[in-house]
């Protein structure tokens, strides 16, 4: 079928079903730009013309004709001027061109289909003698019928769309709130079942409407098995249960109906619908709607959309605890393996790991520190490509390997990398990997210098006392992982100087949705220069507070300050 946005919505089994198949009159359905995205079986009948026939045309173009068969321009056409402005319009004496080539005199009615300032088509309603010239009230009445069905399925869709953005329970639960309040109810709330108990998370009402509604949330009574309360019912398992006046003002037979019909009554409500959220297997809670206009309740139709809405609600919650749950292994399984880092002799370090945001998924960056056996000491910084726990459990797995192995052999960094890559298929599970492994060699008193490769991974910045900031970016060489075979990583030196930091991070710190990554990296060397006399542990807390927000990835920061002179010694001064 033709038209883009249109079709999304025109083609739903549901808008067949309910509306096309039982119009009296001819029904077109229109995307954007004016082609034809759907058409009745009246319209069929009337145009004598075959759906596919039309499907894809542009209905001004196939169709409007004067009486006399001319076609009409598009700057004299109120059919064409009411597309073009997105706006509805009427004829009561027009004609469309049929399929043999006559033109047929009809009566037409278009209005656009907006939703949030964005027209998602057009519906053109006509009718001829074919169909007994239905008035314009008839027609009025259709598309107000077309828009309502419409617009139900729109708010499914958008609800859809919405909690499918996001893996945090919060934020989901935060976003349904506005869709549903007050366009399809005036109250709302939202009951979850959890291995501790039933809790209330979400009570939304009416801008204005004071009704202390942090008081109704938090954990309510446990659930009755024998209770025949609707809360109860639906809760187990039942089917959405839509309440009038008597219903609600029905007495409670358990602490949780109690709880229930005070908050119903405390709201004024006079119509309630309540449906379970997930499905009959997997019931995570329940959602209820409350209206409190008594000449607005709930029909039969919106019990069908809201009971729609809770199983989609029901199942992206489900995705997110599952996703939290998922997070909370990676994220403690990184902490665990990210180690006090050493103070070795006159050198001092300070690390951090900051978690990706609520709703994120946790990826497989760490940092590692260690004294080596000829005395030097070994710095690490690296991350596993990925986002999930498959991608925490490659990091523990690389973290062991690569101490083990620096451990062993008292190699230059390049070597141990290019051993570990070979392991890397065999031995883990991990695709693809950045890192960073470097050696800090000096005596006690100093100087100190720093040798590296980098496999793949954002390079070293190295920033002096007096504030000067630059990238190493010597010692690159391929990411982990690629199986192109041990080709020779390269080694990169340079001195430390007195009073200097190295910051060794990921890349989560320079990668923000949104901005390029020189953009990033230009951000991280200008605040590092100016942070450069701060303390270390300053010095990460703001490096990381100064950077942009909007971070989707988890970060591993570790820094080495050099001391700025020679040690004194015992008498000296």
């Amino acid at each position: 079928m033709a038209g883009g946005q249109g079709r999304r919505w025109a083609t739903r089994p549901e808008f067949w079903r309910e509306m096309f198949d039982h119009l009296g009159a001819g029904l077109a359905v229109l995307d954007p730009s004016g082609r034809i995205v759907a058409v009745n079986l009246a319209a069929e009948e009337l145009l004598g013309r075959t759906a596919s026939a039309m499907m894809g045309k542009d209905f001004h173009n196939l169709l409007h004709r004067h009486t006399d068969g001319a076609a009409i321009p598009d700057e004299w056409c109120r059919l064409r001027i009411a597309l073009t402005r997105r706006r509805s319009s009427y004829a009561e004496m027009d004609s469309f061109l049929s399929g043999d080539g006559h033109p047929i005199p009809v009566t037409w009615f278009s209005a656009p289909v907006i939703r949030n300032g964005r027209v998602l088509g057009t519906t053109v309603l006509f009718a001829g003698d074919a169909t007994g010239g239905e008035t314009e009230e008839g027609l009025t009445a259709h598309v107000i019928a077309l828009e309502d069905l419409t617009n139900r399925l729109t708010l499914a869709a958008e609800i859809a769309t919405a909690l499918a953005q996001t893996l945090d329970t919060e934020e989901a639960i935060a976003r349904l709130g506005p869709l549903l309040v007050p366009r399809l109810a005036d109250w709302l709330a939202i009951d979850l079942r959890r291995d501790e108990g039933i809790r209330r998370v979400a009570v939304v009402g009416p801008e204005g409407r004071d009704l202390d509604q942090e008081a109704w949330q938090g954990p309510l009574p446990p659930l009755d098995e024998h209770s025949r309360s609707a809360l109860a019912r639906v809760l187990r398992g039942g089917e959405p249960v839509l309440l009038g006046p008597r219903e609600i003002a029905t007495p409670p037979d358990s602490p949780l109906a109690a709880v229930q019909t005070g908050f119903l009554q405390a709201l004024g409500a006079s119509s309630v619908v309540i449906v379970p959220l997930g499905t009959v297997r997997q019931v995570t809670g329940a959602l209820t709607l409350a209206r409190t206009d008594d000449a607005r309740p709930f029909d039969a139709t919106e019990v069908a959309l809201i009971g729609d809405i809770g199983r989609r609600v029901g199942l992206a919650i489900d995705n997110t605890l599952l996703f939290g749950r998922q997070r909370e292994i990676a994220e403690a399984m990184q902490r665990n393996l990210l180690i006090a880092v050493p103070q070795p002799g006159r050198l001092r370090m300070a690390a951090r790991y900051q978690p990706a945001a609520p709703g994120s998924q946790v990826g497989g960056d760490w940092y590692d520190a260690f004294p080596l056996r000829d005395g030097a000491t070994a710095l690490v910084i690296g991350d596993v490509i990925g986002h999930d726990l498959a991608a925490a459990a490659g990091m523990a797995q690389l973290h062991g390997m690569l101490r083990s192995l620096a451990w062993d052999r008292m190699k230059p960094p390049s070597a141990i990398i290019d051993r570990l890559d070979e392991a890397v298929p065999v031995i883990t599970n991990v695709a693809l990997a950045t890192a960073i492994y470097a050696r800090v060699e000096g005596p006690e008193e100093g100087p100190w210098q720093l040798l590296w490769t980098s496999a793949g991974h954002p390079p070293p910045l190295l920033v002096t006392r007096e504030g000067r900031a630059e990238y190493l970016e010597q010692g690159q060489g391929l990411l982990l992982g690629t199986g192109l075979g041990v080709i020779g990583r390269p080694d990169a030196t340079a001195p430390l100087p007195p009073g200097s930091t190295l910051l060794l991070y990921t890349d989560g710190l320079v990668e923000v949705p949104g901005t390029d990554l020189d953009t990033g990296l230009h951000g991280l060397r200008r605040h590092a220069a100016a942070l450069a006399r701060h303390p270390l542990e300053d010095f990460c807390d703001q490096i990381l507070a100064r950077m942009p927000p909007g971070n989707t990835d988890d970060i591993a920061l570790l820094a080495l300050r050099v001391p700025t002179g020679r040690p004194l010694r015992p008498g000296g001064s």
